[in-house]
């Protein structure tokens, strides 16, 4: 059985591109990942805030993968940014490029720095594969 994604209907609509309640079924392994920041396999973090985040979100879609899953069995990312983005909705456009079934369940969040001054974004995830 998959993931189930909810928005219940006495709640709120979501306010951008995300779904409120990521419903995990029984017999599904947990995986916690660590915070993914944009880098490449050798290290090198790209540049810019938004190009961070597409390559984050790779990063965790390839660890997902390591462990037999896909996108759609991440139920929560938390996007921690250090700056406002460029382009408002920019997160939609990347979000549909890789989650192509729906977002999961998210929360954006600006903080005053990450580790270190060229980082601009990190995601934390969870996922939760058959």
């Amino acid at each position: 059985m998959s993931l189930k994604f909810v928005d219940p209907p006495n709640g709120p609509s979501p306010a951008t591109s995300y779904r409120h309640l990521a419903v995990v079924p029984a017999g599904r392994r947990l995986l916690v990942l660590a915070g993914q920041i944009g880098n490449l396999s050798d290290g090198t973090i790209v540049e810019g805030l938004e190009a961070q985040y597409e390559q984050a979100l790779i990063n965790i879609n390839t660890i997902v993968a390591s462990e037999g899953g896909t996108s759609e069995d991440i139920a929560r990312v938390t996007v921690f940014l250090v700056e406002k983005p460029d382009r408002p909705g920019f997160h939609r456009e990347v979000g549909k490029k890789h989650f192509p079934s729906g977002p999961p369940a998210m929360s954006w969040v600006y903080v005053a720095g990450l580790f270190r001054p060229d980082v601009k974004v990190e995601i934390e995830a969870i996922a939760a594969v058959p």
